[in-house]
């Protein structure tokens, strides 16, 4: 497409929709919800997203579950603007516009598009994480708001309407992430922040502009979060926690298990504190050494990662809040969903990377378009590539593939994009091998025993 504008049929349907979800608003969810799923009914054709939506129906058909406590929640916790605009980013414009415009643009390119983009405002941080890259480079690097423009507009393009922010900490370009979610109103933006930032200041900016919600950052409990991020940093967390639901915002966490803390960050005390505190979502990741000084003793162990298997699934049966985990739900996106699959990472110099953990690149959005990048060779080998495994439960080319991307980074001639230290890909890879074969027949059982069950909260084989 020409334009980030929409077509004649993509703006009827989205007016449609709207119309749909402002008759939805507000009133008693148990009657509006199923409301809400009839009018994606309507507008969405039968063949489209056939499993999202019978999984909605089963939540919604079937209202004693713990989804749907979730789903009522955001009536009664959200401020009803922010609800109204967050529905309609994410069920319309990133969803019913974005996937087809998406797959357009994959079908008449030959190379991956993603669903949501991931990119760091500045590499400046307030912290100093043990096994973060962030802290190496300072407030050296900048995106300027004229280049984080562009990369929305370009991302919009190809029906991108999902934008996350990292870092460094993102939120110390506040006043410009701000200004974007005011300019590009019909899309969602979320920030992985520490939370320190965060005041009623934001709180106000944010009920403004009602399509920004941030991601906290946070270990596990106290100790376990200030052994990692410096002391009085959960005490932060929970400041920042405190002003959002006061403000009747969304938010949710990101919590990154180690072979330190994945007693913590899995313990069900940790998922019903969080419940209430007010998150909604908690994205799970695992630890990467990326750096060539980033410490391995953090790996999280075979067992850690079967322990967070287990439990995650286990609290999506009972508990009101939305979990992912982005290595062990690899069943659920039939493998990795890195190098534009679903998402890729530009960094606060303009490198285009296939993956947040993943620090090489053939590309600078300064000098390379969105478009052509997604058709350079380390994305192509991506897309030539996945998935990494018929085991989806060993998606990643680095954890659980040993030495794929430096077989990819070899063939594509990408380079290291850590300007401190530059890391060659076969020496991360090399750090990862013993993690790899331990992690392999443990996954190997998990995958023939089929640990989910039918239901909304399964995991489907393809």
């Amino acid at each position: 497409m020409s334009s980030t504008k929409k077509t004649i049929a993509e703006g009827a349907q989205s007016a449609i929709a709207r119309k749909l979800l402002a008759y939805a608003r507000g009133g008693d969810p148990d009657v509006q919800l199923p409301k809400m799923l009839k009018a994606v009914d309507a507008l969405v054709p039968k063949d489209y997203l056939v499993e999202q939506r019978a999984l909605f129906h089963e939540v919604i058909d079937n209202p004693d579950n713990n989804w749907m406590v979730l789903l009522k929640s955001l009536w009664a916790d959200i401020d009803p603007g922010v609800l109204q605009k967050v529905l309609e980013n994410f069920l319309v414009n990133a969803s019913l516009v974005g996937l087809r415009r998406q797959d357009a643009a994959a079908a008449e390119h030959g190379c991956n598009v993603p669903w949501a983009l991931l990119v760091d405002p500045t590499s400046a941080c307030n912290l100093h994480c043990t096994g973060c890259w962030a802290a190496e480079y300072g407030d050296r690097l900048n995106l300027t708001f004229e280049e984080l423009d562009s990369i929305v507009e370009q991302g919009k393009e190809l029906g991108v309407f999902f934008y996350l922010f990292s870092g460094g900490e993102p939120l110390v370009r506040k006043r410009d992430v701000i200004r974007l979610c005011e300019k590009h109103d019909d899309c969602a933006f979320t920030a992985f922040t520490n939370a320190t930032l965060i005041d009623d200041a934001l709180a106000e900016d944010m009920l403004r502009v009602r399509n920004f919600i941030p991601a906290i950052s946070v270990e596990g409990f106290e100790e376990a979060t200030d052994a990692r991020r410096g002391a009085g940093t959960y005490a932060a967390v929970v400041r920042a926690m405190d002003v959002l639901r006061r403000h009747r915002l969304p938010f949710g966490v990101s919590c990154c298990y180690t072979h330190a803390n994945a007693a913590s960050i899995g313990s069900e005390a940790f998922v019903d504190d969080l419940v209430a505190r007010g998150a909604k979502f908690a994205w799970f990741f695992t630890y990467m050494p990326v750096g060539a000084s980033a410490p391995t003793d953090l790996l999280a162990t075979a067992e850690d990662r079967a322990f967070m298997y287990r439990q995650i699934r286990a609290f999506r049966e009972t508990k009101p809040l939305f979990t992912m985990d982005f290595w062990n739900d690899g069943e659920f996106t039939q493998g990795c969903i890195a190098g534009g699959r679903r998402y890729l990472h530009i960094n606060a110099n303009g490198d285009i990377e296939p993956c947040a953990f993943i620090h090489y690149s053939d590309a600078n959005i300064r000098d390379t378009p969105l478009l052509e990048a997604l058709k350079r060779p380390l994305f192509m080998a991506y897309h030539d590539n996945q998935p990494f495994n018929g085991n989806h439960l060993r998606p990643c080319p680095v954890l659980d593939n040993k030495d794929r991307l430096a077989q990819m980074v070899e063939a594509s001639g990408a380079h290291s994009t850590d300007l401190e230290e530059p890391e060659d890909a076969a020496a991360l890879c090399a750090k990862t091998h013993a993690a790899a074969d331990r992690w392999e027949p443990v996954a190997q059982r998990l995958w023939e025993e089929g640990h989910w069950t039918s239901g909304p909260n399964a995991g489907r084989r393809k």
